[in-house]
């Protein structure tokens, strides 16, 4: 029986919160800590060993690999309760919403299954209602510093061979006003840097306001006081709001960072793809975006392996990455997802040995380029950002790094002693490899170091 853990009383239920998958359900994930910690649980985010008496896997389903990954951890969490270890075991997010009634009947053991966006239902199961009056409404996993904010759920391109709008339905903007009211209540906190995320945030506001209002959100984040950084994830090339350049370019703290996947550049297999772009097109997008903001950070991901691609259409993929020299990179071979146009559509006639070797030779490709990237930073000075501590190192990023998945900047704890994790300051670059920047910190004329404020 849970116990609200006030004084004198038995010691509080302990829940465990695993989350599969993107920054977007992490988000899920804090707001349901904040529920559970505000109604009298302990609460655990991603235990190295989870020991709670209530398990809560918040799953993914974008492709095989991640689909296969959440039911190992359904499988281990149900396998603690056959033996005695867990007393009760929910089940939530994206793998769920989709295979829900496959899901209950091939897995007896879980005790509550929930979808994308019914999972408040949850403290209802716990004997609690939902508390719409809690402010802040998440409890930060991410270090204090810095925080990823949710613009939107779902997506409205329905491309071929993505099964995320069959998961998360259409778009469905935030208000500007509710976003901006969370920024306010996160930098109250000590929140000072925020990643932007959705499906697919160049499509903000075209429900709510009718117009593409990215922008307009964008600068109203950067003008509240306190925000530092602004880094903007998971956009979009067809149909591109270019007055979010302008906002980049006019507000400091807007970095100059754009994750934008664009998946293929030969023509028939963006047809096939349903991406509604052409290769000249995409040539012509990324050289504006380079052209208005040079030292834009330009991040993308790319398929391979999709039904159709060529020899000569995979050829054509490798010239355009050599082009355009992209500073982040990822790239994962196709999987076909029942029900969405391209596995109606067309077979998966592409051998994964054919699609593994595609993978590779991309990628050796995109090291090199980032390799090349990585050394000309050496001898700049950047603003870093200090996230933690690790062996003899501070760890930190620029504003072209996002944190989890880009390069980070290594100094010396030794030579450079009195650093503050959650501050900015001047770091000159002295080294770099393919993975990490090596750098010192910038002393001022009286010989301390240089924060920037």
């Amino acid at each position: 029986m849970h116990s609200s853990g006030r004084k004198g009383s038995v010691k509080p239920t302990t829940v465990d919160i695993l989350t599969m998958g993107c920054s977007k359900n992490l988000v899920d994930s804090e707001r349901l800590m904040r529920q559970l910690t505000a109604a009298g649980y302990h609460v655990k985010h991603d235990p190295a060993q989870p020991s709670g008496t209530i398990c809560v896997v918040n799953t993914c389903g974008f492709i095989g690999d991640a689909k296969e990954e959440s039911i190992n951890m359904i499988l281990r969490q149900g396998k603690r309760k056959a033996e005695g270890q867990l007393q009760r075991l929910y089940v939530m997010g994206c793998l769920s919403q989709r295979y829900m009634d496959e899901l209950k009947a091939e897995l007896p053991e879980v005790d509550g299954w929930y979808g994308k966006f019914d999972w408040d239902r949850l403290l209802t199961h716990l004997g609690h209602a939902w508390d719409t009056t809690l402010v802040p409404d998440r409890v930060l996993t991410t270090p204090a510093h810095y925080a990823y904010l949710k613009i939107s759920e779902g997506c409205d391109r329905h491309c071929g061979y993505c099964a995320i709008p069959i998961i998360t339905g259409p778009h469905r903007s935030r208000p500007i006003a509710a976003i901006v009211a969370e920024v306010e209540s996160l930098v109250a906190q000590g929140v000072k840097e925020f990643q932007v995320i959705a499906q697919e945030l160049t499509y903000y506001g075209l429900d709510l306001y009718h117009r593409r209002a990215i922008a307009e959100l964008v600068e109203a984040i950067a003008n509240v006081s306190g925000v530092e950084w602004v880094r903007l994830h998971y956009a979009y090339p067809t149909d591109f709001p270019w007055e979010l350049l302008d906002v980049m370019k006019r507000c400091h703290n807007v970095c100059h960072y754009l994750d934008v996947a664009l998946q293929h550049v030969a023509d028939p297999v963006l047809t096939a793809m349903r991406r509604h772009i052409t290769k000249a097109e995409t040539y012509a997008f990324v050289e504006r975006l380079r052209r208005e903001v040079p030292d834009m950070c330009l991040r993308t991901t790319l398929m391979v392996g999709h039904p159709g691609e060529t020899d000569e259409a995979f050829a054509e993929l490798l010239d355009f990455v050599r082009w355009a020299r992209f500073d982040r990179m990822g790239a994962f071979a196709y999987s076909e997802e029942e029900g969405t146009p391209t596995a109606k559509a067309y077979a998966d006639d592409i051998p994964d040995a054919v699609k593994q070797e595609r993978l590779s030779r991309l990628m050796r490709v995109q090291q090199r380029i980032s390799a090349e990237v990585q050394e000309a930073k050496v001898g700049s000075v950047q603003r870093v950002v200090i996230d933690r501590t690790e062996g003899e190192f501070y760890v930190g990023r620029t504003q072209y790094d996002s944190p989890e998945v880009d390069t980070e900047v290594l100094i010396s704890i030794k030579d450079n002693d009195a650093m503050c994790i959650g501050e900015f300051y001047n770091v000159s670059i002295t080294s770099a490899d393919d993975f990490d920047l090596y750098g010192t910190f910038v002393a001022n004329a009286s010989g301390s170091v240089t924060t920037l404020k």
